[in-house]
């Protein structure tokens, strides 16, 4: 397609999108309907990334379990049994449309280490160059859930969302078992209202309490974490249906077609009662009964301003293995490029050596504590944690350093290997300031619902 702007599309898909719940038999209906879009997307001249969960469903299948275990080693191995199958059956899918896949699994620690993540950046570079579809899971075989805040994404809904911020990805497609979020559930509530646009996730007040199927990990929760974290590097992430797998290709086009115009395409839409004129026009609602231009959906809007590379890998490439609580003068200081100094650190929790990651936290600094009292105290209603940091000195040399100028690292730990307990381009913030309107809780009785809540 001619003057046709060229896109990334990453598109993800849960277990239950994938394997029937309870014979654990493939989808072939779904992912037939995927294979088909994806391809479409790449003739449109597109580059298309998947990420697939099934692994543990369709091991559970090849070796005629009926439920998923709950003991570890056994689910790992069925992964592993899972993981062939559920590869093969891809790229059998995909080679009836002479389309070339490529298997890439992820961990957490392969992507922890600086260069590792760029070179599975670079190879998932030359991959779409290349005109390949790269079909991306987590290595459930080595990733172990007992040390999940370590070793593994926890779901693959928070791996879809760095697969796409490495990817530097224009959208990101969470598919599931249900079209959008809703205002109220819709099973139970007939006047339910579809949300489609959602410009502020910290504001969205979502029911999401419940988990995601059987044989998944996620839910709508995850999703909502997934889409805070993908927004955050640009990324226009969308829920929709994955039964009808044909609608990425249409949003795709409204989306698109709605940018063009600088502004949002008119919508079937209904006007808000009197106890919801307060709404701002940060979430836009689709009524049940109207014909949208657009397939049902919920959009989130990407930040304007998004964190990439090297900072996104700070926030998000890395577990932190302990925290830091500086003074809002160090905050403010490093706020302005400055890097952190120990005479703005007041306390360090945990235990960690030097160069690896820990948590900032921003706390109030007393300027006469009692006797056996802390230095500080932490501002309510929570202590702030404004970002993560990439530590010079381990958490004893923190500890034996912090309030000191930096001429006296030196005489109290007899070298100084740094004047900054972190330097600046090792430091990296969450955004905390307001880019667009806030988007408003919709109050008690109206909070947000998945409809669907166990959606994987």
């Amino acid at each position: 397609m001619k003057n046709q702007k060229r896109l990334t599309v990453v598109i993800k898909l849960g277990t239950s999108s994938i394997v029937d719940e309870k014979t654990h038999e493939p989808l072939l209906s779904i992912l037939t309907l995927i294979v088909e879009t994806a391809v479409k997307l790449l003739k449109d001249g597109h580059k298309v990334v998947i990420v697939s969960s099934g692994a543990v469903g369709v091991g559970l299948r090849r070796m005629d379990i009926a439920k998923r275990p709950k003991y570890l080693p056994r689910i790992q191995a069925l992964a592993a049994v899972g993981q062939c199958r559920l590869m093969s059956l891809w790229d059998s899918l995909f080679n009836h449309l002479r389309q070339p896949v490529a298997q890439i699994l992820l961990t957490r620690n392969d992507i922890a280490d600086r260069a590792q993540y760029l070179n599975a950046q670079n190879t998932f570079a030359e991959l779409l160059n290349m005109g390949v579809v790269p079909i991306v899971n987590e290595n459930d075989t080595l990733a172990v859930a007992e040390l999940m805040h370590l070793s593994k994404f926890g779901d693959n809904d928070t791996l879809s969302a760095i697969t796409a911020a490495m990817v530097q990805a224009d959208y990101l497609f969470l598919m599931t078992d249900v079209d959008c979020l809703y205002d109220k559930n819709p099973r139970t509530s007939p006047d339910a209202q579809a949300i489609e646009v959602v410009e502020d996730i910290g504001s969205l007040a979502a029911d999401v309490s419940q988990a995601g199927s059987s044989l998944g990990t996620g839910g709508m929760a995850t999703k909502i974490v997934a889409a805070r974290l993908a927004t955050s590097a640009g990324v226009t992430t969308v829920i929709a249906r994955s039964s009808n797998p044909g609608n990425i290709l249409n949003i795709v086009k409204h989306v698109e077609a709605t940018e063009q115009t600088n502004g949002i395409a008119p919508l079937a839409t209904v006007t808000p009662s009197s106890s919801e004129e307060t709404l701002s026009s940060s979430i836009s609602f689709l009524s049940l009964d109207g014909e949208p231009r657009a397939p049902l959906h919920t959009r989130f809007l990407p930040d304007p301003e998004p964190i990439r590379d090297r900072y996104f890998w700070l926030l998000h490439g890395l577990a932190p293995y302990g925290t830091v609580y500086i003074d809002e003068g160090a905050y403010r200081a490093v706020a302005d490029k400055a890097g952190l100094l120990p005479v703005g650190v007041v306390d360090v929790e945990g235990h960690f050596a030097q160069q690896e990651a820990v948590r900032i936290v921003v706390v109030k600094r007393r300027q006469s504590p009692a006797a056996g009292e802390e230095n500080y105290e932490k501002i309510e209603p929570a202590p702030v944690e404004v970002g993560r940091a990439l530590v010079n000195y381990s958490a004893a040399e923190i500890a034996r350093i912090k309030g000191l100028r930096t001429t006296e690292i030196h005489r109290v730990l007899g070298y100084a290997d740094s004047e900054y307990i972190a330097l600046r381009q090792n430091i990296s913030f969450f955004k905390r300031e307001r880019s667009r309107p806030v988007t408003p809780s919709l109050g008690l009785g109206t909070e947000i619902q998945s409809g669907i809540a166990n959606a994987a």
